[in-house]
């Protein structure tokens, strides 16, 4: 492997401001790898970067590594300050730190900003070589950005460049690998793709692959983007703009999804942001102040055109894919070659193609065949599963994750489950929970379980499976 990384020491401040229960001030780290990387849509990367962030120490035998995968909206930045003056800490600084439940007094705790990205991760923002002109001329003479012309890329491409970093850091075998929501999905994968990498996969509010629903709530999200005016197919950075409505819609859609109504009644409840109605059609609802403000801020900081290519790798997501019992797949028809290809698919005629006679039966035959395709999927797998769900989500509902945890059982594997009662939706993943943080670090802490044999089965963690 030809790999370079730069700032390879990552320099932790303990600086007295951040030294009770924080990793300090962290710098991220850039990793470049020089080789082609091949994805699964058939199209080859010449090179690519990984922004990475580290906390704690690597021990000597490299065995104390975990794995943080983040979610779509997420980053490198999982704890800690970029600076003295950093107001706001990474985005799961409550669960990593010294004495912290992913304690960095005993682990080594990495965190990859996935390809695809725009938090400095090879992706739709980042120089595209086959625009650099080598024989520039005076009417081209720059180079741009991949916008729309970066390639679709899948959790499974996610996963083979996490392995590749982990080559690179002489991590043979993660202590564990953790992830909520997308972050879920890719520490499952691991799991599938490389299993005597990992010991121990603790997928958090997530799901076996996405239902009808959550791959509509991503189209109505991205149909909003690909309808602003200002998304001029893709290459609106090269023109100064970007497509600030269709962000701001899309994320209001998605946020709206993370939360209940429960939380949003005792938040908003429908409190007037003037007291009275202004019969127009402004904002007057708190609630309505609130989203926009979700929106707009969300606009400013993220990349559009890797809004749409992470939301398909979502939908994309199957880790039955490759095996016998999964739903077949035509190997004529490939992923999706990039953005601009994905999103330029001309709307064909829809009738005929719903079937509106689904009985019971047919229903049940479908959940065997799904969870038999899971099952074979999982069957060589290795590690110690702990599988966290949490009552209020109903975008990644407490029952996908009992999909995961009844394969697991078929399979014969070791696996914990909790299903946590908290008020915050799918947003739950990220707050202080005791239950939660507790059932996790026991988790991280406990022996490892070398006999994995066809008598494992599940157990619930500090309460009863619900």
């Amino acid at each position: 492997m030809n790999a370079r990384s730069d700032n390879i020491t990552n320099q932790i401040q303990t600086d007295s401001t951040y030294a009770v229960g924080s990793v300090g001030i962290v710098v991220p780290q850039n990793f470049h790898f020089a080789e082609p990387l091949t994805l699964e849509c058939n199209r080859t990367l010449p090179s690519f970067d990984l922004m990475v962030e580290t906390y704690g120490t690597l021990n000597s035998d490299k065995s104390n590594a975990i794995l943080i995968c983040h979610a779509l909206s997420g980053s490198h930045h999982a704890a800690g300050f970029h600076s003295a003056d950093d107001k706001k800490a990474g985005w799961w600084d409550n669960m990593i730190g010294p004495n912290k439940t992913i304690d960095t007094n005993r682990f080594y705790v990495v965190c990859v900003n996935n390809i695809g990205s725009c938090f400095g991760s090879t992706g739709p923002t980042t120089i595209n070589p086959d625009s650099v002109n080598l024989e520039k001329t005076a009417d081209k003479n720059e180079a741009h950005v991949y916008g729309p012309d970066f390639p679709l890329v899948t959790i499974k491409d996610w996963v083979k460049t996490q392995a590749m970093l982990a080559d690179r850091l002489g991590i043979d075998v993660w202590h564990a690998i953790v992830g909520g929501s997308m972050g879920g999905m890719q520490a499952l994968q691991w799991s599938v793709d490389y299993p005597n990498r990992l010991k121990r996969c603790v997928v958090i509010a997530s799901t076996p692959k996405l239902s009808a629903q959550n791959i509509a709530f991503n189209e109505v999200a991205r149909q909003s983007i690909l309808s602003d005016p200002d998304f001029k197919d893709g290459r609106y950075l090269q023109v100064g703009t970007y497509p600030r409505r269709g962000l701001i819609l899309a994320r209001m859609v998605g946020h709206i999804t993370y939360l209940t109504e429960d939380a949003m009644k005792a938040k908003f409840g429908r409190d007037l942001k003037s007291g009275k109605f202004m019969y127009g059609y402004d904002v007057e609802f708190q609630v309505e102040s609130y989203l926009r403000y979700q929106g707009e801020r969300f606009s400013e900081n993220f990349d559009a055109n890797t809004y749409l290519l992470m939301t398909k790798a979502l939908d994309y997501f199957d880790p039955t894919r490759d095996y016998a019992l999964a739903a077949p797949i035509d190997a004529s028809v490939p992923l999706d070659d990039s953005i601009a290809e994905s999103v330029a698919i001309t709307t064909t005629s829809l009738e005929n193609e719903f079937d509106d006679s689904l009985t019971a039966e047919d229903i049940n035959n479908t959940h065997y065949k799904e969870l038999a395709a899971l099952k074979t999927a999982f069957a060589n797998t290795e590690c110690q599963y702990l599988v966290v769900s949490f009552t209020t989500d109903w975008r990644f509902a407490p029952e996908r994750s009992q999909e995961i945890v009844d394969a697991l059982m078929a399979a014969g594997k070791p696996v914990s489950y909790i299903n946590v009662d908290a008020p915050h939706g799918h947003d739950s993943f990220l707050f202080d929970i005791p239950r939660y943080m507790g059932a996790v670090k026991g988790f991280l802490n406990a022996p490892f379980i070398i006999d994995n044999g066809p008598t494992a089965s599940a157990t619930a963690v500090t309460g009863e499976r619900s």
